[in-house]
Parts: C-alpha cells; sequence; structure tokens
C-alpha cells in the first residue's frame, strides 16, 4: 500500500487525503495550524461566531458533479441543512436598490422594471445565464436540466470578450451599471458574473448550515474516519529529492516522514520558492508573469449586531462617498449579515461583516506593516472605526447596536495559510481567459504532484476540491503504470525472441 503524504490541510489537502483512503492508499495530512481547513475557517469570540469564508458555496444542487464532490468528502450530504437565502446580493444607488433574486425571473422583472430602456441588454443578459444554466446541468424549474445550445455559444462568447467593466457600460442606467461591476469588481470576464447568477439562481450556491467552520470539521472527521491520519501542528521545511524522486519531508519539529507520493496544496510561490528545490513548471510561470492575471486579497471587519431586524439581506453592497473611498481604499464597501445562522450569535443579535478588497500592493503593505505590531493593530483599529461610521451614516437605525469582533487583513491570511500575499482565492480570471487547469506534474519531482487552487483561476473552494481529487486520479495512473510496466516489458522481450 503507498503512502501519499499530503502538504496542507485545507480544503485541497483534505480532499486528496480523503480520496487517498478511498483508492486504498495511506494518507497522512500534515497541517501547519491547530485546526484543519485552511481558508475554510471560522473562530469564536465570546459568544459570537466570525465566519471567514463561505458566503455561498458552488455545488449544493444534488444534480451538479460537485454536489458529488462534497457529499464525498462529508461537506454536503444526509444531515446537512443548506440555506438558500433569497438574495445573494443587493446593489443600491441613490436610494434605489436592485438585487440577485435566486429566481431568475424576479431578477429579469425587477431589471425591465428597474429601466424599460436597457430592455435588449436585459433580456440578452438574462438568455446567456440561462444557457449556462444548461452547461451547468442546473436548468429547467428543478434546476437538474443540462443542455448545450449551439446557438447560445455566439451570445457566451459576447460575454467571453467582455470584461464586467465593459459589460456595465452597455447598460444605461446607473443602478444596472453598478449591479454588474460591484460583485467582482472591474477586472473579471463577464462570462465569471454569469456563473455567479446562473449558479445562485439554479440552487447551487446556497450556504451549508453552521458555515465555515462546521463543514471543515466535518471534513476532517470524514478524513479521520475513513483511517486517515490527520497531523496538526506540523509545518513541512523541505521535500526531500533523490535522483528527481522525493523520498520524504523534513517538518520544523525535527521530524522526517517517508512517502511513496507528496501532494503539495499551498501557494505555488511557497513551493517552488521553499518547499521544493526545482523549478516552478512553465505554465504558472506564465500566469504569475501575466499582468492581466492579478492577485487579491481583502480586509474584513465583523461587528455583533444586537438586533436581527436589519434594514439589508445577504450582501448589501453600495458606493461610498469619494472622502470614503480614499480613506478605504476602496469604492464600494461590502456588507454581509448572518440572520440564516442561528448558532452564530445568541438569541435575537446576529453578526454583521464587512469585506473590502484589496490589490497586490495593498497586501504587501499590509504584510509589511505586520512586522510593526502596535501600528499593524493601529491601523486595524482605525480602519474599524471607519467601517463603522460608514455603517452608522448608511444605516442610522442601527446607531449604537453594531460592537467590534475582530479585524482580519491579508497579513491574516498570510501568516495563516502562507499565501505569498495572503490571497484567499488565485488569479482575477480576465475577459478572453478560459479557466484551463495546469497540470500538476512537476519536471524534476515526479512523484510530488500539485493540488493548488492556483492551477485553475479563480480557485476557491470547489476548485481546491476537484485538484485534490485530481491528484489521486494522478497518483493512481501512475500506480498503474507501474503495475503494468513489468508485464509490458515480458511482451517486449517475448516479441524480440519471436523476431530474432
Amino acid at each position: 500500500m503507498a503512502t501519499v503524504l499530503i502538504i496542507g490541510g485545507g480544503v485541497a489537502g483534505l480532499s486528496a487525503g480523503i480520496y487517498a483512503r478511498m483508492n486504498g492508499y495511506r494518507a497522512i495530512v500534515c497541517e501547519r495550524h491547530a485546526v484543519a481547513g485552511g481558508n475554510l475557517t471560522g473562530w469564536k469570540r465570546g459568544n459570537y461566531v466570525v465566519d471567514n469564508c463561505i458566503h455561498w458555496l458552488t455545488g449544493t444542487n444534488p444534480a451538479t458533479p460537485a454536489y458529488r464532490i462534497w457529499e464525498d468528502l462529508g461537506a454536503l450530504g444526509d444531515g446537512v441543512d443548506v440555506a438558500q437565502t433569497d438574495t445573494l446580493y443587493t446593489c443600491e444607488h441613490h436610494g434605489k436598490r436592485l438585487s440577485l433574486h435566486r429566481n431568475l425571473n424576479v431578477l429579469e422583472r425587477d431589471m425591465l422594471a428597474l429601466s424599460p430602456a436597457d430592455e435588449p441588454e436585459i433580456r440578452s443578459l438574462i438568455k446567456a445565464v440561462k444557457a449556462v444554466q444548461g452547461l451547468l446541468g442546473i436548468a429547467g424549474d428543478n434546476h437538474d436540466e443540462k443542455h448545450v445550445s449551439v446557438g447560445a455559444l455566439p451570445l457566451l462568447f459576447k460575454y467571453h470578450r467582455l470584461s464586467t467593466e465593459e459589460l456595465s457600460k452597455r447598460f444605461a442606467h446607473p443602478l444596472l451599471q453598478r449591479f454588474t461591476v460591484c460583485f467582482l469588481g472591474k477586472y473579471f470576464t463577464s462570462i465569471a458574473l454569469l456563473v455567479v447568477f446562473a449558479t445562485f439562481c439554479g440552487r447551487n450556491g446556497g450556504i451549508p448550515v453552521g458555515g465555515s467552520p462546521a463543514m471543515a470539521k466535518r471534513m476532517a472527521e470524514r478524513f479521520v474516519t475513513l483511517g486517515g491520519e490527520l497531523r496538526l501542528k506540523k509545518e513541512a521545511l523541505r521535500i526531500r529529492l533523490q535522483n528527481g524522486k522525493a523520498t520524504s519531508v523534513l517538518f520544523a519539529d525535527g521530524e522526517e516522514i517517508q512517502a511513496d507520493y507528496v501532494v503539495a496544496t499551498p501557494d505555488p510561490k511557497v513551493i517552488f520558492g521553499k518547499l521544493l528545490p526545482v523549478t516552478m513548471p512553465e505554465p504558472l510561470k506564465k500566469q504569475y508573469a501575466d499582468k492581466r492575471m492579478l492577485r487579491f486579497s481583502a480586509y474584513h471587519c465583523a461587528f455583533a449586531c444586537d438586533t436581527v431586524d436589519l434594514p439589508f439581506q445577504g450582501d448589501f453592497i453600495y458606493e461610498l462617498p469619494r472622502k470614503s473611498q480614499c480613506a478605504l481604499k476602496t469604492k464600494y464597501l461590502i456588507l454581509r449579515e448572518f440572520t440564516h445562522e442561528k448558532s452564530f450569535a445568541p438569541k435575537g443579535k446576529t453578526v454583521i461583516q464587512s469585506l473590502t478588497f484589496t490589490s497586490e500592493k495593498d497586501c504587501r503593505e499590509w504584510i509589511a506593516l505586520r512586522k510593526n505590531k502596535t501600528a499593524y493593530a493601529q491601523k486595524k483599529q482605525e480602519l474599524a472605526e471607519k467601517v463603522l461610521q460608514e455603517i452608522y451614516e448608511k444605516f442610522p437605525c442601527l446607531i449604537g447596536k453594531l460592537k467590534l469582533l475582530d479585524v482580519w487583513t491579508p497579513a491574516t491570511y498570510e501568516r495563516f495559510t502562507g499565501a505569498e500575499i495572503g490571497s484567499f482565492m488565485s488569479f482575477v480570471l480576465p475577459k478572453g481567459k478560459l479557466p484551463v487547469r495546469i497540470p500538476c506534474e512537476i519536471a524534476g519531482a515526479k512523484n510530488v504532484i500539485l493540488a493548488t487552487q492556483w492551477q485553475q483561476p479563480p480557485g476557491g473552494l470547489p476548485t481546491a476540491a476537484a485538484l485534490g481529487k485530481h491528484a489521486v486520479e494522478q497518483i493512481a495512473r501512475k500506480e498503474l503504470q507501474a503495475e503494468k510496466a513489468p508485464l509490458l516489458q515480458t511482451l517486449l522481450r517475448r516479441t524480440r525472441r519471436k523476431q530474432a
């Protein structure tokens, strides 16, 4: 029985470990922190739970392949309730609001009522979303139909060539312009936005009750129940190579663990800059060098809220006043409420969190600032106070009802996951770019397999889970080839004898 050693206990690592056990391999997952889950995590602050990760999960529709992967991993399935909220996000402009409603017909109706003049572009957008649902197998009244319309391909190609910013400019109404750009930002391909709409409106973007920490716990328990070895507080330092093959992994506590295969799940910048003494594969190099493939992170503030009677539902996104845009380094403020999670707060209370995306430059500044703990703490406090002030100005009904629970930044992600700039996803997927998976093999380390979300932008939880599974499939192929090799050699020798 081959031993598969997995570096990193995030979603990709747990997925690789679970599928390794399902295929009969000995599996060891080594995680540098005291809990598994990676970015799929949350933490308690007093009587409240702060959720770092999930605000919607692709793969909650049982008709999809992603759901079956989540079932294998113990993340979804029997006994796991999924909240299907009415809206994913709401955008506001000059007092008017528009929400991404889970009923696509309601969304279309609301958009047309808002701006009849934009009817052709609205109809085109909705038609494209329905085409994507057909491709994903979540079309129809029950969201379980798969159909591919050849006639829809030119329409989808139109959006493939547009960034979200360019798409927004096709609308005349300012709220429709903001609605199409505020959720993903202006650099993503418009196809990514279509996928968001199609997924959420196809009941494939719900929220597993209990959120990120509960889901991570279920996956870790699934791995251990299958007989996997989960080793926490186990930081990998170096993958040992001999004759182009990994023989063992050295850890910070001095232990060296031998393995037949090593699955590496961290940021490739860490893998090839620290863990593995070989060159990064060329496709990954090109991806990092491509100026269109932007990296990003975010800073967040979490507040305890003394009421569940809130002035918005789901995610609420609005444009900040210019003075605040400069102070918070963002155009839009994203607020998220957690009334759907009854266990996250005492009865009659809830949690509200803000999310502000940060550029790679800002990420590096946060990480550098963290070296001065006093200055870092002061900046976090200042940002929290500015965010709180903005919330109070926008929603006076919440004045005096919010209390700061926590602030976390790109430096937090860098410390916790080791990602170079604190990325919690991989790259922006720009217009004209397809989410093609980069191979997991490494020249010069033939038994080291990559399973990182950076191999398939824009990354995220479903990508990480799928890549963990794919890594084990590659190991199974290698094992099969190794078994066939002696037989092939025997057949070749017999053929040569007959020819002689």
